[in-house]
């Protein structure tokens, strides 16, 4: 059977390029360097740093776990934002984010993001399997 996990996250982009602009550390602590590079390539680098946090928090909600077991850095660092052939964006796993999607069996991911004004969103979809032996997540 296959279990569908779902997150979605809104982020305001003033609060992001406010705690930037107040922390430049902060940029280095949650995104990786190919991620810092595409959104400091754009115009407005702060939407699109917004977009991959929202997509960072929805991934860890489809996860079934939020912040405080490893902490924003921890937890955030682990879930890279890349890019397909087509230009679309992918998750990519590492660390503990790996972790947690190994233990529930986590085979695809799906990651949209979209900004409008000042607002940022993504939904993350991962699916995996869950077998009658107990393997695998179950809701």
């Amino acid at each position: 059977m296959t279990l569908i996990h779902h997150g979605i996250d809104l982020v305001y982009v003033p609060k992001i390029r406010d705690i930037m602009k107040k922390r430049p550390e902060f940029a280095q602590e949650l995104f990786s360097g190919p991620e810092r590079e595409y959104c400091l390539s754009k115009r407005d680098p702060y939407i699109h740093f917004a977009g991959r946090f929202a997509a960072k928090e929805a991934c860890l909600k489809a996860l079934g776990t939020g912040l405080s077991r490893e902490g924003i850095d921890g937890a955030l660092a682990g879930i890279e934002v890349t890019h397909g052939k087509s230009g679309g964006p992918l998750l990519s796993l590492s660390g503990w984010a790996e972790k947690i999607g190994r233990r529930k069996k986590i085979a695809h991911t799906a990651v949209s993001i979209s900004h409008s004004g000042e607002y940022a969103v993504a939904s993350v979809i991962l699916t995996g399997i869950y077998s009658e032996d107990g393997a695998g997540s179950k809701l």
